[in-house]
């Protein structure tokens, strides 16, 4: 029986691994170079702030996270192992498009997703960080997992699953849309400069 820790990572897996690695740069590089008042600058009341995008990142991981813990775990105990490169379903596939930036479809996060009170930039980005090595600890974790046989659950309902990989696609495209929702704010006209 393989052990994720002992194993060269699949190239599939190394390459999500760059992927949450690099959004957590790009979120740094966003992040950086704004006052507290510009990290959480809103265009419009409706409209979320700089701040409020990466805090729903960090609402989405917490909550994704014990459901890839469960996927993986059950993973490993029906010996669901093996090599990639895995084929997705089409619904997976599908899912994971229209999270890609830009976003094609608009549709308003579920209260349990909405970011929360406000808390510091410090605090947020911290937060952030943390979950994108966590990410990629549970890529590790699923490394010689069958990627297309695994399935997880999300959060937004049980009845909602894909497959492991697919999952873990979603997340990065979910993460990239918020980030590219968030350098929006940024470029609007009336952003504080």
């Amino acid at each position: 029986m393989p052990r994720s820790g002992s194993l060269a990572l699949a190239p599939e897996v190394d390459d999500l691994r760059r992927q949450f690695e690099q959004i957590s740069a790009d979120a740094d590089a966003l992040v950086t170079p704004l006052s507290d008042h510009q990290f959480n600058w809103r265009p419009a009341s409706e409209a979320w702030s700089v701040a409020e995008c990466v805090e729903h990142l960090n609402v989405t991981a917490r909550m994704y996270l014990p459901k890839l813990d469960q996927a993986i775990a059950d993973a490993i105990s029906r010996g669901r192992y093996g090599e990639g490169p895995f084929r997705y379903s089409w619904l997976g596939r599908w899912f994971v498009r229209i999270q890609e930036p830009p976003a094609k479809i608009r549709v308003r996060a579920p209260k349990a997703f909405q970011p929360g009170p406000t808390r510091s930039r410090s605090e947020i980005m911290a937060a952030f960080r943390a979950y994108q090595v966590q990410y990629i600890d549970r890529l590790r974790q699923a490394n010689g997992l069958d990627l297309a046989r695994a399935y997880v659950s999300s959060p937004a309902g049980a009845w909602i699953r894909f497959s492991l990989g697919s999952g873990f696609d979603l997340m990065a495209a979910h993460e990239r849309r918020h980030l590219w929702q968030a350098r929006n704010v940024t470029q609007h006209a009336q952003f504080p400069r």
